[in-house]
């Protein structure tokens, strides 16, 4: 009789198990469905995100771009007459680049980074500009180089590596746009 007993208690928690291994197995299917949801939610507000930092880009590299093309034509001691924006260049030999602004005039050109928000890595950035300019664009070797950065807002930091390193600074203040090129040099 007991040798029943526990038979019949082996297929009671045997039956409760399989039970419990199917709810476990919907369960299971149910959360992986709603991890995908969450996973591509993600992935909507990325892409959203990605374009609102981009339109803010975008938007910064228009205000400087209008300020220089149709206000102040004269700074770091030149005369510019042309100014184009997001110019792209590559050349046979690996040097690809964009470059937001860029002023010319006969004897100068001016590279201007620009960013929503500039920070320190920037600096770099800009700096790197001119090794790539002098390969994407030969026929202005000759001429004197400046550069700049351009943002609606810097960090003191960014501020201070650009005047160590000769780097213009352009930013907006109010509706205006104030250029300080004190600290400039020649590349």
């Amino acid at each position: 009789m007991e040798s029943n007993q526990d038979n019949n208690r082996l297929a009671a928690v045997e039956a409760i198990l399989a039970d419990f291994a199917l709810q476990m197995k919907a369960s299971s299917a149910a959360f992986d469905m709603e991890m995908q949801k969450l996973r591509d939610a993600q992935a909507e507000t990325s892409k959203q995100i990605g374009g609102i930092g981009n339109s803010q880009g975008k938007a910064t590299t228009e205000l400087f771009y209008n300020s220089l093309k149709y206000g102040q034509k004269k700074m770091f001691g030149e005369e510019f007459y042309d100014v184009f924006k997001e110019e792209s260049r590559q050349t046979n030999k690996g040097f690809e680049d964009e470059y937001d602004i860029l002023l010319f005039n006969g004897q100068a050109v001016c590279i201007v980074e620009v960013k929503y928000k500039a920070d320190s890595n920037d600096v770099q950035q800009v700096l790197r500009k001119e090794r790539t300019f002098r390969a994407n664009f030969p026929e202005h070797n000759h001429k004197k180089l400046y550069l700049a950065l351009a943002s609606r807002s810097f960090h003191t930091k960014t501020e201070e590596a650009c005047k160590k390193n000769g780097i213009a600074i352009m930013k907006q203040v109010g509706g205006t746009v104030v250029i300080s090129d004190e600290h400039l040099k020649v590349f």
